[in-house]
């Protein structure tokens, strides 16, 4: 978050997405009233309204949207202003059909959705920039404007376009990465091979669809031009919009969820001053408290610091298979979840619950019940919780343990033709999260380049099968100075190219883990081994083992089973002054659990909070105080050690302090 610009609204915002536009102008008084009924302070308009503003090209009207700013600062609710181009209107692809996009496959995709236009597009960047420009030439000193919403969640539809314009573009690309120098590229991308061999840029297309699997490298990169062409658009609206009002800050909304993987978020951070992010639960996902808290930590460490959580839902969604409602308390403990781990910002999708249109079934904080409802009854409690909350901002949570996170590494790993097709990097990740969510661990998410590791104790490389020399080196210089570094299975095996490192696995980490394999075993679906060693009776593995030479270190555990038995599975090595642990295996998750127990205890990390199974624990440290959130995700309640005062009652605590079933907990310590 920009220091220079920063979202100035006191305590903890709260609201949604305000589409007022959809609803005749009698009921925008009634909107007002309940909005200051439940406790609104900030909405977001104007995000799909750019058919309304720009009729037709060139010519404005914005008597409406005058109404709505006027309206907003009469009743004291401050707005997040949109640029209106994650929506193009029917007149812009009647004049511009080639912005329209092409999928993989060649297929021209149709208007009548949103985000249906291609990220390379000339006409469509001088269109939005255009918008853009006369939505903050009206507004840049409107008393109502608190912050500038760039467009909306870049890249969820629309993250990659293989027309003819967006082949010109990613070549343009290319020359600038490669330096204009195309026996780079060829080398880079390892063209020898399948004579791919380019003697001319214009040779290069998109990886469009093939016969047979494509050029990783190719794919590769072109993932990250995908990623850079979006926030190119993005920083493009943002200086229109930073010229008109300098001091006035800017958000895009951003997806650190579950399902989304399109964006370099690592990127895309330093461009915006007020880091907002969107989250929905997957109806599929047993335990979607975990993804809350892995996105929040996410988010918490790409803004570094407070955070803002633009969207999330009341209740069910309308586009998942099956969009399943929320249980009692569940809104509640998602909203101060996402607090807990940074946000100062509580907003949803959407205030008032719509009639027609696409996302009619996506519930809303004003449903379509009324306010004789769960729902409106839930809305106005946690306006409520935040008010008691207001303090809570701008404090922040420590962490003494680092886990490091890289979308090129992500997207390395999923490329076709891998050992295996089973490695997921979010589940990857997420197994080694989990026991430290539950054990109440505080983490910040680290780029593999971190030149700060040295703030930790502790680094978890759960997945990082792509990484450049510069990283490992820090990783290793890291552990070499007194730091404990835990390695996952199948990482450091290529370089920024995608190539493999000779000599052995795990490549650019061999001798930092002192193991050296000359194989890989992946396992299939639903194989198991057996471990023995220094680990629980009845220890498993499963997705994949490598045979494994020791090269300094000592065997942990060893393979009970299988080609491998009797050789290690999980290994140890003292690196300088630090200690380095290698898994070279899944295994199941106890036997991880206790894995990670016993090496967090070895770099003297402990939880935040001692709490009983069940109840989820986070810790924010302000100036004059800290803040001990405490969650109950079992149901079944607990009393739990604390001393100071309960601030969603106000009761003061005094050595135990009652979660009750399904509820929450915040205790103001004094510091």
């Amino acid at each position: 978050m920009s220091t220079a610009r920063r979202l100035r609204l006191p305590g903890i915002a709260y609201g949604g997405d305000y589409n007022p536009e959809q609803w005749p102008e009698e009921v925008w008084a009634e909107d007002m009233r309940l909005m200051r009924e439940a406790g609104v302070t900030m909405v977001s308009v104007g995000i799909f309204s750019w058919a309304l503003l720009e009729p037709s090209e060139g010519v404005y009207d914005f008597t409406r949207m005058d109404r709505i700013m006027d309206l907003l600062h009469d009743h004291g609710i401050a707005a997040d202003l949109a640029t209106p181009t994650a929506a193009p209107p029917a007149w812009f692809f009647a004049a511009h059909p080639e912005a329209l996009p092409v999928d993989r496959d060649g297929r021209r995709l149709w208007p009548g959705s949103r985000q249906t236009f291609c990220p390379s597009s000339p006409a469509y960047r001088e269109a939005a920039q255009r918008i853009a420009g006369a939505v903050a030439a009206r507004y840049a000193d409107h008393p109502a404007l608190a912050m500038w919403h760039v467009h909306n969640e870049y890249g969820c539809h629309n993250p990659a376009c293989y027309c003819d314009t967006s082949a010109a573009a990613f070549r343009v690309w290319l020359r600038a990465r490669y330096a204009d120098d195309l026996d780079a590229l060829n080398h880079a991308w390892g063209t020898t091979f399948w004579s791919q061999w380019y003697g001319d840029w214009d040779q290069i297309l998109p990886p469009r669809a093939t016969a047979a699997p494509p050029n990783p490298t190719h794919r590769l990169d072109w993932r990250r031009f995908c990623s850079d062409a979006l926030l190119s658009l993005c920083t493009a609206e943002r200086e229109v919009l930073l010229r008109a009002a300098p001091d006035v800050p800017a958000t895009t909304n951003l997806m650190v969820l579950r399902t989304f993987d399109a964006l370099d978020y690592w990127r895309w951070a330093p461009e915006l001053d007020v880091l907002s992010n969107d989250h929905y639960l997957m109806s599929d996902d047993p335990e979607a408290e975990l993804d809350i808290a892995l996105s929040g930590d996410l988010m918490r460490s790409l803004a570094g610091g407070p955070w803002f959580l633009m969207e999330h839902s009341t209740g069910a969604v309308n586009w998942q298979p099956v969009n399943r409602a929320k249980g009692p308390g569940e809104m509640r403990r998602n909203a101060l979840a996402h607090v807990a781990r940074g946000a100062d910002g509580v907003a949803f999708f959407q205030w008032r619950a719509a009639r027609a249109g696409a996302e009619q079934w996506h519930s809303a904080m004003l449903p379509h019940a009324g306010t004789d409802s769960q729902i409106w009854r839930d809305v106005v409690g946690l306006g409520a919780d935040l008010k008691a909350l207001a303090e809570v901002r701008d404090s922040m949570v420590d962490a003494r343990v680092a886990v490091v996170w890289d979308w090129d590494a992500r997207w390395a790993l999923e490329l076709p033709s891998q050992p295996s097709g089973e490695l997921r990097y979010q589940d990857l990740v997420r197994d080694w999260y989990t026991p430290l969510w539950r054990a109440g661990v505080a983490v910040d998410f680290v780029r593999p380049d971190d030149p700060r590791l040295d703030r930790y104790a502790l680094v978890l490389v759960p997945s990082l099968y792509l990484v450049t020399e510069a990283a490992a080196a820090g990783l290793a210089q890291f552990t070499a100075r007194g730091g404990t570094l835990a390695v996952g299975f199948h990482s450091g095996m290529v370089d920024e190219n995608a190539h493999v490192h000779p000599g052995g696995h795990p490549g650019a980490f061999r001798e930092v883990l002192g193991v050296v394999t000359d194989e890989l075993f992946p396992l299939l679906p639903g194989e198991r081994l057996g471990l023995v060693g220094d680990v629980p009776a009845g220890a498993t593995a499963d997705l994949w083992s490598e045979r494994i030479r020791l090269a300094g270190a000592r065997s942990v555990a060893t393979y009970a089973d299988g080609p491998l038995a009797g050789l290690p599975a999980v290994t140890r090595q003292r690196h300088g002054d630090g200690t380095a642990w290698y898994l070279a295996t899944r295994p199941d998750p106890e036997t991880l659990a206790a894995l990670l127990h016993r090496i967090r205890e070895e770099a003297r990390v402990a939880p935040e909070h001692p709490v009983p199974e069940g109840i989820e624990v986070v810790r924010r440290r302000g100036a004059e105080a800290h803040y001990l959130f405490l969650i109950d995700h079992g149901g079944k309640g607990a009393d739990v050690p604390a001393e100071g005062v309960e601030l969603l009652t106000g009761t003061p605590v005094a050595g135990v302090v009652t979660v009750p079933p399904g509820g929450v907990a915040v205790i103001r310590e004094p510091r």
